[in-house]
């Protein structure tokens, strides 16, 4: 069980919850702020105060004054007319993601929404109704107001969602668990709304996977170097000590220890004095990814922890504030580098799969790793695959955020486009486990070439776990089941990573146990 308390939460917890399906439960103490803050609305409506989306209308209708016995009718006209995305659905986990971090904002208390619309959300995370989001449709600016209206559709019993596996009728799903929807009030349909969950909740779980990618990238990297008796001098920890960068550090000591006990690699003068750059430049480059991944991290945590609709209630009410927290800039900008830096480790593996099948290139391996040159190609046009998925990264990379559509009368005139760049950032992570599949199959036939019972103890125990998944190349066969088996291998292992915690104890702090 994880509390969620509207600050605190993690990267970790997250995936615990939307993957692991951690059930959550909500601070008391922070379930009391969220109920001052919505005794601050009530008194506003009743003493007759003029406050955005409270008692008036919304964008380019902000002067339109809206009569208090209106006030509900306001926020369900908002829910139904912004209920507008398109295309296909945001995978169920990012429709969860978004409903478990819109609560965690709410959970401030600057939002003056009731504590029961909390409690509906919490039953959506913990029962397992997941909306049905559209994943097109949304600016980025004004909040995330097309996915997030498909998600408070769900609250109030309209929209569509899936339960146990089945799509169905929002109404029917919360009828099914014995549930009423809530029925809004003032200010809540746009609580609701105004926040940028689509993009953090994309974002973050693309995020994840990256990571785990990140760190899968080396050891197939390492096979590649034992596969082309690579010189491990490139890695030695002076080396990367006299640049000065931690990541690359880091990544230079676990190649090292990847390739602790290897028969198959070199050294510096024995065949050759120095290696290809995505060979000798892993540290480097790999590291550089990492530190776009350490950029990330910190900005999406931040916006996991943040009031992000509009107005905002301070001071037990006595402060309302129409602001601008919404704006998805900081995500946006984030999620764009994300692209930049999981599309160059497709960059650098393609370039290796290149060196393990070129024969020009590969140190001695039969051509394209056929068995029989020419008569069958083996791997050549595994290489043309990668290398066509590298390209259309390139594309995808184009940074979202350089764009700007004014909206609502040119009222919002300026807007991040930061769902688009999440969007684009999750197809390219999974593009890279593809180019890095290519890789790994190239690499472990190759090393099987070589000699397998030379590799690496810690290299050999992942030849050995892809040669339960995949045979040996004797003929040509249809490889892009050999390759897809690899995906699925790889995606497996960075799903288990990091889902259980030392402890949860429940209270309403930081939970150091599920950091």
């Amino acid at each position: 069980m994880i509390t969620l308390t509207g600050s605190g939460l993690t990267l970790r917890q997250l995936k615990q919850i939307v993957v692991g399906r951690e059930q959550v439960t909500l601070c008391s103490e922070a379930m009391k702020k969220v109920s001052r803050s919505r005794d601050a609305v009530e008194r506003l409506i009743a003493d007759g105060r003029t406050a955005y989306g409270i008692n008036t209308g919304f964008g380019k209708f902000s002067d339109v004054k809206i009569n208090a016995e209106d006030t509900e009718a306001l926020q369900l006209h908002l829910i139904r007319s912004h209920a507008c995305g398109l295309g296909e659905p945001f995978p169920e986990e990012v429709s969860r993601a978004m409903a478990v971090l819109r609560l965690n904002a709410l959970l401030k208390g600057h939002s003056g929404i009731r504590t029961v619309v909390l409690e509906r959300l919490r039953d959506m995370v913990n029962l397992g109704i997941t909306p049905i989001i559209p994943s097109q449709g949304s600016l980025g600016a004004s909040g995330d107001l097309a996915p997030l209206a498909h998600l408070a559709l769900v609250l109030i019993g309209e929209g569509e969602a899936v339960l146990e596996g089945i799509a169905m009728p929002a109404g029917q799903a919360w009828e099914r668990l014995g549930i009423r929807p809530v029925r809004l009030r003032a200010k809540e349909g746009l609580a609701l709304i105004n926040g940028t969950q689509a993009m953090t909740a994309c974002g973050a779980l693309a995020f994840l996977e990256a990571e785990q990618l990140a760190l899968q990238s080396e050891w197939i990297a390492g096979m590649t170097i034992e596969a082309l008796t690579g010189i491990t001098d490139a890695f030695h920890p002076a080396v990367h000590a006299a640049r000065g960068y931690p990541e690359q550090s880091a990544v230079a000591e676990r190649m090292r220890n990847w390739l602790d006990g290897s028969r198959l690699t070199t050294r510096q003068g024995e065949q050759r004095v120095q290696d290809a750059y995505s060979i000798r430049c892993i540290p480097q480059v790999h590291g550089a990814t990492w530190q776009v991944l350490g950029y990330v991290r910190e900005k999406l945590e931040i916006e996991f922890n943040a009031a992000t609709d509009n107005p905002l209630i301070f001071d037990e009410g006595e402060t309302v504030i129409s602001g601008g927290n919404f704006h998805g800039q900081p995500v946006a900008f984030a999620l764009d580098f994300l692209k930049i830096g999981m599309s160059e480790l497709a960059n650098i593996s393609e370039r290796r799969t290149e060196r393990l099948v070129n024969p020009q290139l590969n140190m001695g391996l039969p051509p394209f790793l056929s068995p029989e040159p020419g008569l069958q190609s083996g791997a050549m046009i595994l290489q043309y695959a990668a290398a066509s998925i590298v390209s259309e990264n390139k594309t995808l990379a184009h940074p979202a955020s350089v764009d700007s559509i004014p909206s609502s009368a040119n009222q919002e005139d300026h807007v991040s486009m930061g769902t688009i760049a999440a969007r684009h950032a999750a197809r390219i992570v999974g593009n890279v486990r593809r180019v890095l599949a290519v890789e790994a199959f190239c690499a472990f036939q190759a090393c099987a070439i070589r000699g397998e019972e030379k590799m690496s103890p810690a290299l050999r125990s992942k030849w050995d776990s892809l040669s339960k998944t995949i045979p040996i190349l004797t003929k040509d066969r249809i490889f892009s089941l050999d390759i897809a088996k690899v995906e699925r291998l790889l995606d497996e292992e960075a799903r288990k990573s990091g889902l259980h915690s030392d402890t949860a104890d429940g209270s309403c702090g930081m939970m150091e146990g599920t950091q």
